[in-house]
């Protein structure tokens, strides 16, 4: 942990790249864990296989049968390793996150330099007329949700199996990381391309890879930190002094 701190406290331009596991204490569960969603049976269907592109557009109704029992978690709050984080941002020393979850809890948290290169499930957009939904509206739909403009379908803001990022946020994500001296890579296995291969644009001094399993980030880690996300991040920030509070709480 101290080695952490120090690594904190030298670092000029910190960037984070996380994944599911950085949410499953917040009690949304992650993909490939031994609890997540993949390990789950629906209709003999893999998880995988209903999240795909082509399959909304084949299954529509399954699909958002799954996605509002599975993706949806409206209730879930901020953790330490999201309060950890907004507070590496207020320091001035974290200059861009990158996120593969959907959640919307890096904001929830006060982060402002997000880029959510699968989207989100705050965003809703409807395939014929473009016009955007809330969380709160899609949540008071049933079956699949049209628009009450045109009638069209409205499609989440998330990427499918089969589908491209979006190209902006995966631009930013790029730039942010490869700016950086130091990068930190929590609760993602990079199993998840192209996501994955954001990590080849950081060229920095100090990778720091926080998560249960291995990774194939591992052998080029500065420091490898097995424990709980946020309790690594937490302690280490008050122990450099930089968990500072949001301006309202002081």
């Amino acid at each position: 942990m101290k080695t952490l701190t120090d690594i904190l406290m030298r670092a000029k331009r910190v960037a984070f790249f996380g994944g599911a596991g950085v949410s499953t204490a917040s009690g949304i569960p992650d993909f490939r864990g031994t609890d997540g969603l993949f390990r789950r049976e629906y209709a003999e269907l893999t998880p995988e296989m209903i999240l795909s592109h082509s399959f909304f557009f084949l299954h529509p109704d399954v699909f958002f049968d799954f996605y509002r029992r599975y993706m949806l978690h409206p209730e879930a709050e901020p953790n330490a390793a999201h309060l950890a984080l907004a507070a590496l941002e207020r320091s001035g020393k974290l200059t861009g996150l990158v996120t593969q979850n959907i959640d919307g809890l890096h904001r929830k948290a006060g982060n402002r330099l997000v880029y959510e290169i699968h989207g989100t499930v705050h965003e809703n957009r409807c395939l014929d007329c473009n016009r955007f939904f809330s969380l709160d509206w899609m949540l008071q739909t049933e079956g699949v949700p049209h628009c009450p403009d045109c009638g069209g379908v409205v499609k989440p803001c998330v990427t499918l199996y089969g589908e491209a990022p979006d190209p902006y946020a995966m631009t930013g994500a790029c730039r942010e990381i490869s700016g950086s001296d130091t990068l930190i890579v929590a609760g993602t296995s990079l199993a998840v391309e192209p996501a994955a291969s954001c990590l080849s644009y950081f060229h920095g001094r100090e990778l720091v890879v926080i998560n249960r399993e291995e990774t194939p980030a591992d052998d080029k880690a500065t420091l490898i930190l097995r424990g709980d996300i946020g309790e690594a991040l937490e302690s280490a920030l008050r122990e450099a002094g930089l968990y500072r509070q949001p301006d309202a709480f002081r």
